[in-house]
């Protein structure tokens, strides 16, 4: 009997994707199904030269996917706006012209709000993508309460982000390591996280620490000198795979002040690498961080954020107890085996599943 063929449909693999980092490691765990990955287009643009190209190529990606081979399933990562209108040709196309199941993944740490659009044809038109789906995969419970406004309840799938926990070795050093890893843009809260250091630092009741930063953005240069006026501060630039798990590894803090989000792989990557977390209850962060494995603060407050960092810093105990416990929860909860086996009971049930019409958005 042949294994059931899966077209997963997804961004083009880049160095920094989130999305794109799930897609390699879902192909690679996928291994009682054929999987074959389709690329509709880069994943972002920084210059409008860049947007322009990108555009054309997802255009022409579009043109060639008919002369594709018909799959069992097609299994669509998305995330809003642009990539929603993008991958809503691949959701349509599938499910009425192929005839065959469309599950959609959803991405993003605004797709919230990019459900209450101000049109009329926006919202007709979310919907009609919505309605072309088989299944739906959300992160967490947050996500699926928040399609379930949409989409019936029984359409829609839990399966959490995954880690490949295995390929983290905790080292739980003595002198506390504070990390930040992420693209240094305002939504991240690098410009908090660089605050909170500088105010960290000043104290003079706080013990050494180190302070390690990793990724590229616009606001680089913010990080380039608090590097340059704090010697136990270290800008890394970009950082591999094996440089960032090297990295997450030596670290017993991981501070992800975020302002908005879904369920970064990012803080399960650092629970995989035993570090305690600093982040914000923001889209499905709070069902992961709890008192038992890290601080919630609010996000865009840089006082709030350095006196929990200042609070960890000062019991080098606790932040090992969190650590710890984070790495098990990571192992046992959000490997890449589990997730896999998620993914696979969805698939075989989707030949029988009966498309059910979604509730139309509601334009705001």
């Amino acid at each position: 009997m042949s294994s059931q063929e899966i077209l997963i449909v997804g961004p083009e693999q880049s160095r920094t994707g989130g999305v794109s980092r799930y897609i390699a490691e879902q192909q690679r765990h996928l291994d009682t199904v054929t999987t074959t990955v389709y690329e509709t287009g880069p994943a972002s643009a920084a210059t409008t030269r860049a947007l322009l190209v990108g555009a054309l190529l997802s255009i022409w990606r579009m043109v060639q996917f008919p002369l594709e081979r018909r799959p069992d399933v097609i299994h669509v990562h998305s995330s809003f706006h642009h990539s929603f209108y993008r991958n809503s040709f691949y959701v349509l196309f599938g499910r009425y012209v192929w005839g065959c199941p469309v599950v959609l993944h959803v991405h993003g740490s605004s797709f919230d709000t990019f459900l209450q659009p101000d049109s009329r044809v926006v919202s007709w038109f979310q919907s009609a993508v919505l309605n072309a789906t088989t299944r739906v995969v959300v992160l967490s419970s947050y996500w699926q309460s928040v399609l379930a406004a949409v989409v019936p309840e029984d359409r829609i799938v839990v399966v959490p982000n995954a880690v490949p926990a295995g390929g983290y070795d905790p080292e739980y050093p003595e002198i506390p390591h504070v990390v930040f890893l992420s693209n240094l843009i305002e939504r991240k809260g690098i410009t908090e996280f660089v605050a909170a250091v500088e105010a960290a630092s000043d104290d003079p009741d706080v013990a050494p620490f180190r302070v390690s930063i990793a990724g590229s953005g616009p606001l680089a240069d913010r990080v380039e000198r608090l590097a340059a006026e704090h010697d136990h501060v270290t800008y890394l630039g970009y950082v591999d795979e094996a440089e960032k798990r090297a990295l997450l590894s030596s670290g017993t803090i991981y501070a992800l002040p975020t302002r908005a989000e879904g369920l970064p792989i990012a803080i399960l990557e650092a629970m995989a690498a035993g570090m305690a977390i600093v982040s914000t209850p923001v889209g499905s962060i709070p069902e992961v961080v709890g008192e038992d494995n890290g601080l919630l603060v609010q996000p865009g407050d840089a006082d709030a954020l350095a006196e929990a960092l200042v609070e960890l810093l000062a019991d080098p105990d606790r932040v090992d107890r969190m650590g710890r416990t984070n790495r098990e929860v990571a192992v046992a909860d959000y490997s890449w085996e589990a997730a896999a086996d998620r993914l696979t009971e969805l698939y075989a049930t989707v030949d029988d599943a009966t498309t059910v019409r979604a509730t139309p958005v509601t334009a705001s």
